[in-house]
């Protein structure tokens, strides 16, 4: 007859943990995340500044209004109208630590409908306001 000791002895040593199978779960995984990040994609606009000698990088952009080439304006990512847009721009102000609005407006729009938006801007208490271009680095990193 086996003691109680043999017993727990023999019960430890049948123990095996195979891990196989969670290789092979995470290396799937591991594939999956792979591929489906490739489908992942990311909300912007197209919008094509127009190109400046003496440009400067501006640090803290809080409120970003995009104005593409067909005309409509986006405050963020967020498209508005631009009879909303004052109102819209304040709230995001007051939100924000900088007081500056950031204006990235494709080079084909018209100067007309740029203005305007600054105008807007300056309505809803911007304390500056900026124009986003693209510097002769930019055009080289490409």
């Amino acid at each position: 007859m086996l003691s109680s000791f043999e017993l727990e002895r023999r019960r430890k040593a049948d123990t095996n943990l195979d891990i196989a199978p969670l290789i092979d779960i995470v290396f799937l995984l591991l594939i999956f995340f792979v591929l489906s990040s490739h489908f992942v994609s990311l909300k912007g606009f197209k919008v094509k500044l127009p190109k400046a000698v003496y440009a400067q990088t501006q640090k803290n952009e809080q409120v970003t209004v995009f104005i593409n080439k067909e005309g409509d304006v986006f405050l963020n990512d967020t498209r508005v109208e631009l009879d909303k847009l004052k109102v819209l721009v304040r709230s995001e102000l007051n939100k924000a630590n900088s007081k500056t609005v950031v204006i990235k407006a494709d080079e084909d729009v018209s100067l007309g409908l740029a203005v305007k938006v600054m105008d807007i801007a300056k309505e809803a208490n911007a304390d500056g306001l900026v124009i986003s271009t693209k510097t002769a680095n930019d055009e080289k990193n490409k």
